[in-house]
């Protein structure tokens, strides 16, 4: 079943042309990645699609009646609301019904209006509405509901944002970086949500794991070219280069015709016959062939950074809190030459006030850090690039050196350099406020890489970064000889440059793991769980007790409640048989896990409301 469909859509913004004659269509429980660089029009598509803006030429046609959400970079939210008020201002189905049911309860005497509104919360299993939507936000660690949205971080009003969409259950569901400001936690849980929702998507994101593990169809734009794969990432790469593959013999079949046809027509006479201007015509096609050229400009930096001594950075004893919010509680560590070190934990453990600690912007409470005399730290925080009106992007880079030195006696000039990080001589020009915040990120780096770091810091620095740019970087990073240290969820990103981890556990505790992001989710899913107390299965009564005595928020949680035990009890049973029986395939068992534990949290989480109901009935 066809939900949208993009007709040849083009947008320009004056001469820059971000893409032309786009047609594509999104089907019902796709789940479709939209994948090109920087600066193509990507945010552009999704806005379009989303209605909030229009393209220069072409349509977009959405099927009557479905319901289409769009998550956004940012969102607009009321400020003076509470994280709950903000969740009940929207429209949802749902929320209809429930106020419907509530106006029913106000108004008793009235029987045929409650009967259609108890039957309606009945059909569209209402009465679970805010167990649900509770459990989406403390996923996204939005605990206090009365919290104002004006008092939120910028990363919380983006979880809210994701908690809204996911909430109101759409149709189709646009989403523009998910990922971004959540934790790895957060980011596998949503992994698992997406996995089990019969939802439809189309999204923007950097996360290739991500990708890998949820999308079902990459669209990738390409040098104005639209490129579809069925498949997860690991097919998309693999069909892409050989895609790429079979454009460079065709390209190169292509010179090698037109040196021919060159000859040919430097031997013509003036005159032509119908067969010559036949020929003369297919060589200019054949001309436009061969002059093709894939604009990748791949970096490819060689940095000869300042030599590192003896003495690197070493921390001893550290400790520091933000009021009874400890961060660092006794930490040791001494670093060694050419360390690359990962840095994962929950939002709010401490991680980028240590990148802080570590670079002395901040101070600490007790013990020492000691930087070694050649050091020479190149810190890439999340704050970006400050951007100065009227300013172009060839002078943001001059404000830190006109130049680098290369290996073997060479040299980079600050233009080179930004060529070689995909910014034509022409982007050079531009206002730094008509880049894209992927461009504004990439030129932030830049600025950071020209002043000759040997001891480079970046604290999420795969944000707002697309795909193709993700990959030059990693190629650079990994021929990189300095020390590293790095921020990030990107948990493909960690795996591939990094060695070892400090692994914020809060509360002040950080320990040290040698190995990458996947070596430690490994680790810890290897690990023995703590023996839980044995809990007695709840066997539902036959008898229901009477919803009308209830409140509307207890009828509400009940609702279907003895059915929904019932139904969770045998899925479980089902799932336990099977692991006995050896019937999971190596391939399943992570998604089946994930199932059978959040069966049994959905569970217990029923069973103890059932007793509490029942107990306030019976008294």
């Amino acid at each position: 079943m066809n939900y949208l469909t993009v007709e040849n859509i083009s947008k320009a913004y004056g001469e820059r042309v971000l893409f032309e004659d786009i047609s594509f269509g999104i089907n019902k429980d796709q789940k479709i990645a939209f994948v090109a660089k920087n600066g193509s029009g990507k945010t552009s598509i999704l806005n379009i699609i989303a209605g909030l803006d229009t393209p220069d030429t072409g349509q977009i046609t959405s099927r009557k009646g479905i319901y289409i959400a769009y998550l956004a970079q940012d969102d607009k939210l009321n400020p003076e609301l509470t994280i709950e008020e903000t969740i009940f201002s929207t429209e949802n189905k749902i929320l209809t019904i429930v106020k419907q049911y509530e106006k029913a309860l106000e108004n008793p005497d009235e029987v045929e209006a409650y009967q259609h509104a108890f039957e309606l919360m009945e059909q569209h299993n209402a009465w679970d509405f805010e167990t649900q939507y509770k459990q989406i936000l403390s996923r996204l660690k939005l605990d206090d509901l009365s919290q104002k949205v004006g008092t939120l971080s910028g990363g919380q009003k983006k979880r809210l944002g994701l908690a809204i969409v996911l909430i109101n259950k759409p149709d189709l569901l646009i989403l523009d970086e998910p990922t971004n400001h959540l934790d790895l936690e957060m980011i596998e849980w949503l992994e698992a949500f997406f996995a089990k929702e019969k939802i439809t998507l189309f999204m923007v994101t950097h996360d290739r794991y991500f990708l890998e593990r949820v999308c079902n169809e990459i669209i990738e734009l390409d040098n104005g070219q639209l490129y579809k794969y069925k498949g997860n990432y690991s097919y998309y790469l693999q069909n892409k280069e050989e895609r790429q593959a079979l454009e460079a013999v065709n390209l190169s079949k292509a010179k090698s015709l037109f040196k021919k046809e060159l000859e040919w027509m430097r031997r013509q006479p003036k005159a032509r016959t119908t067969k010559s201007k036949s020929r003369i015509d297919d060589f200019t096609e054949i001309k436009e062939k061969a002059h093709q050229r894939r604009n990748e400009h791949e970096v490819q930096l060689e940095i000869n950074m300042e030599r590192l001594g003896s003495k690197i950075v070493e921390l001893h004893k550290l400790k520091k809190s933000f009021d009874d919010k400890v961060i660092l509680d006794g930490f040791d560590y001494v670093f060694t030459r050419g360390e690359r070190i990962g840095i994962i934990g929950k939002n709010g453990t401490g991680k980028s006030s240590f990148l802080n600690i570590l670079t002395g912007k901040v101070p600490v409470d007790g013990g020492k850090v000691i930087v070694g005399e050649t050091v020479k730290f190149g810190y890439y925080t999340q704050k970006g690039i400050v951007i100065k009106e009227g300013q172009k992007v060839i002078d943001v880079i001059k404000e830190f050196g006109e130049y680098i030195p290369l290996t073997k006696g060479r040299k980079i000039s600050a233009s080179q350099l930004l060529e070689r990080f995909l910014f034509d001589k022409k982007k050079q020009h531009d206002f730094v406020e008509k880049l894209s915040g992927g461009e504004q990120k990439r030129l932030y780096l830049c600025a950071v890489l020209i002043q000759n770091p040997n001891f480079l810091i970046l604290d999420e620095p795969t944000n707002d970064l697309d795909v193709v740019t993700l990959n030059v970087l990693e190629n650079f990073l990994l021929d990189y000889p300095g020390n590293l240290m790095v921020v990030s969820h990107d948990r493909y990103f960690m795996d591939k440059i990094v060695d070892n981890l400090f692994v914020f556990r809060g509360d002040g505790i950080v320990e040290n793991f040698p190995g990458n992001y996947s070596d430690f989710r490994a680790y810890e899913d290897s690990k023995e769980e703590e023996p839980k107390e044995e809990k007695k299965e709840v066997v539902a009564p036959v008898k229901t007790p009477q919803k009308g005595k209830l409140s509307f928020n207890e009828n509400r949680e009940f609702g279907l409640l003895e059915k929904d035990i019932e139904k969770l009890q045998k899925k479980k049973a089902i799932i336990e048989t099977q692991f006995m029986n050896n019937e999971v395939s190596s391939e399943d068992i992570n998604d089946k896990s994930i199932e059978l534990q959040q069966i049994i949290e959905d569970l217990e989480t029923k069973e103890e409301r059932w007793f509490e109901l029942s107990m306030k009935l019976e008294g």
